[in-house]
């Protein structure tokens, strides 16, 4: 039998779909708050249920998915190995927890961190609201978009396009972009690889945005960001 390299060509980007089909299915699993149904995984990966059942299959057996007595699907305990590795790695909540509440108990907007999720989202993974009456509605666990505010051009920058660390790009402001009514200023945080880890955003109703405030928070915020860096091993560019 001949082998041909356009066979080889087909297996692999097959076997790239199976991949990121997979993680689509864990990635859905993750953000649901309770055990989720195949029929509500089916609605939010637009995946037949053959075709979930296929790959949980593979899933279950590595531990990143189980099934549980009713039916419904949640993370298996090879997941919190990886958070835990994660953390471990980057030391995220002990390092970047503490700086978001002294920003907020500086009476910044809410600060939060946000991390790249895929060539479409970013994640929250850490959130301390402000001591204002009003706030944005952003939660650890929301996926939002890449493409649309502070945070998110930050990470699409140096994460997605991979763009070198520069001076000039340690800082964003978006008004109105994600939401009409909202505006956020975020600053990028970087790892001992260089990488940028995620960005520390502060964000909030878009009235109190004003040029003078988002010169105040674009600088409290931009020192917070080095000290996150430095902190986790990183260099901040000078």
């Amino acid at each position: 039998m001949t082998h041909s390299p356009s066979s080889d060509f087909d297996s692999a980007s097959t076997g790239v779909a199976a991949v990121e089909r997979a993680l689509a299915i864990v990635r859905a699993v993750a953000v649901c708050t309770e055990p989720i149904s195949l029929a509500d995984l089916a609605r939010s990966t637009g995946l037949y249920k053959s075709t979930l059942l296929r790959l949980i299959g593979s899933l279950e057996k590595a531990a990143l998915v189980i099934r549980r007595n009713n039916g419904r699907y949640s993370l298996g305990p090879y997941a919190h190995v990886l958070g835990r590795a994660y953390e471990a790695t980057y030391r995220i909540t002990e390092t970047i927890l503490p700086l978001l509440e002294d920003l907020v108990n500086k009476g910044t907007e809410s600060a939060s961190f946000h991390v790249y999720n895929d060539a479409r989202t970013r994640a929250c993974v850490l959130r301390v609201d402000s001591h204002h009456s009003t706030l944005d509605r952003i939660r650890v666990g929301d996926l939002l978009p890449l493409d649309r505010g502070a945070a998110g051009r930050l990470l699409t920058h140096y994460v997605l396009e991979r763009q070198p660390i520069s001076v000039t790009g340690l800082v964003a402001v978006s008004l109105g972009e994600r939401d009409p009514s909202c505006a956020a200023v975020a600053s990028p945080v970087f790892g001992p690889d260089g990488e940028m880890c995620g960005a520390i955003s502060l964000s909030g109703p878009r009235e109190r945005f004003s040029a003078a405030s988002i010169r105040k928070m674009s600088k409290q915020l931009q020192e917070t960001a080095r000290i996150a860096t430095v902190s986790l091993g990183g260099r901040w560019p000078e």
